[in-house]
């Protein structure tokens, strides 16, 4: 979810089910937990939500406690950025 919202701040979470494999309520239920967990956050526009990753919070599981959420979508969508390749 973080990844896609990283990409597209103005997802839809219809489009966001539709890629990662599951319901949009599900998606619902995950995007709502990581806004109450502070991992993102909301701003209503128009009839659409934009959002915001905070991206210096630390993931919460034991082996990854201290790692901010910054590195792992840093690394993530850093295939999406344009290489340049030697001529």
């Amino acid at each position: 979810m973080l990844v896609e919202i990283a990409r597209d701040p103005e997802v839809r979470l219809r489009d966001i089910a539709g890629k990662v494999g599951i319901t949009e309520r599900a998606v619902q239920s995950i995007v709502s937990d990581l806004y109450q967990a502070g991992y993102l956050t909301r701003e209503r526009i128009g009839r659409r939500n934009r959002y915001s990753l905070n991206l210096d919070q630390h993931f919460r599981y034991p082996t990854e406690a201290g790692i901010p959420v910054g590195l792992l979508i840093g690394i993530l969508t850093q295939r999406d950025l344009p290489h340049h390749q030697a001529d």
